[in-house]
């Protein structure tokens, strides 16, 4: 089933979020490589500006089926937090919350293009997969050693 002109406006305007989103995360992930320091500080480095490699790429693919729909890439970029908190943990609570923020904005693209359009919808999913992925990593990575049970603020 193809989107009509309506619902190629909306999976547009939820894709240029998405992509704004994800360019947020580039300069976020960059930005947290440069802030940390301390004993693991190298393979700490190296796992930010993979994310940041990552989200770029992430931006770059909501971008292409922007114009795939016939949109125009948004040129924004979204929300960018600074608490000046440059702890690790403070760093990757940060993380944890833009990456929810993320996840939201695939989930309200799937429901807008559930049944309506399986290359949207398979896309959807397979980045709620990705940043559900991501989160738990993250989310591993804020547990006290030896702790199995979830971190929750």
């Amino acid at each position: 089933m193809a989107l009509d002109k309506a619902q190629k406006d909306i999976a547009i305007g939820i894709l240029n979020r998405i992509m704004e989103m994800e360019l947020a995360g580039v300069v976020r992930y960059t930005h947290y490589s440069l802030m940390v320091y301390g004993y693991n500080r190298i393979p700490i480095v190296s796992w930010m500006k993979g994310n940041a490699d990552e989200s770029l790429a992430h931006a770059h693919k909501a971008g292409e089926l922007v114009t795939l729909l016939g949109g125009h890439p948004s040129l924004k970029i979204g929300p960018l937090l600074e608490t000046e908190q440059h702890d690790i943990g403070d760093i990757l609570r940060e993380s944890l919350a833009h990456e929810e923020a993320a996840l939201k904005i695939y989930y309200e693209l799937l429901e807008a293009v559930e049944g309506k359009s399986v290359l949207l919808e398979e896309y959807a999913r397979e980045m709620i997969v990705e940043e559900e992925m991501h989160l738990d990593e993250v989310n591993k990575m804020l547990r006290r050693p030896g702790e199995i049970a979830p971190f929750k603020e």
